[in-house]
């Protein structure tokens, strides 16, 4: 049987890995290749580098496949703390990845558009540049719709963290500020203009040190085991 301490170890792996698949994913792949306002440029982009879009794909895939084990295993370790607190958090992440996955379908469409398959010689170039451009933008939002589940995910996450007493509070602190950026950055981006989020980049540090700071607790201390019996 498998030692709590080692389950949440596996749970800081899945988690890094979680973190790792979602960067490349969407700064490697989907920034990197997306011009703002330009069809063309971003249809020349994806042509020009196919393999890579089809891996942020499928590193999207992986990101939600090894996602859910990971939230099931931190359910489980902090359940004793507030049991009902995570099963809502549970719905949270679940909703998310339901949104994000079926989603992905507006991320893989671009290929399809500019697959220049016989069937799609009655439209002109830059007609299909723009559906492709605009199945991206559609993505971008339903990336965001997912994300505000993830962000109260997050927060719920963060205050059981805190109040478990199995982990330092400073990392329920940090996951719940992260939760709070989230909601905060895809409201934002609700809201503005374009849907333009001039608050990403200052939005995105603390996002990424208050999930990588968890998962390498987890990864590399575990929980405090000491206190999961006392509970």
């Amino acid at each position: 049987m498998i030692s709590n301490k080692n389950l949440a170890r596996i749970a800081g792996f899945c988690y890094l890995i979680v973190i790792a698949t979602g960067l490349f994913s969407e700064v490697f792949v989907r920034q990197a290749l997306t011009v703002s306002n330009d069809a063309l440029a971003t249809a020349h982009n994806i042509q020009a580098n196919e393999m890579l879009f089809r891996w942020g794909f499928v590193a999207d895939i992986i990101n939600f496949v090894v996602g859910l084990p990971t939230i099931f295993i931190i359910y489980y370790l902090f359940k004793r703390t507030n049991k009902l607190l995570l099963q809502i958090a549970v719905a949270f992440v679940i909703i998310q990845t339901a949104i994000i996955s079926v989603n992905l379908l507006n991320q893989i469409s671009p290929l399809l558009i500019l697959s220049n398959d016989t069937y799609l010689n009655t439209f002109q170039p830059d007609r299909l540049a723009t559906l492709s451009l605009l199945s991206l933008n559609i993505q971008s939002q339903g990336y965001a719709i997912g994300l505000v589940f993830f962000g109260f995910y997050c927060l719920i996450v963060g205050y059981v963290i805190y109040e478990s007493r199995l982990l330092p509070k400073i990392l329920g602190i940090l996951y719940a500020f992260t939760g709070l950026c989230y909601l905060v950055n895809s409201f934002t981006m609700f809201l503005s203009k374009g849907f333009e989020n001039p608050l990403f980049i200052y939005l995105a540090i603390p996002i990424f040190i208050g999930e990588l700071s968890l998962c390498l607790w987890l990864l590399i201390k575990g929980i405090d085991t000491s206190e999961m019996i006392k509970n």
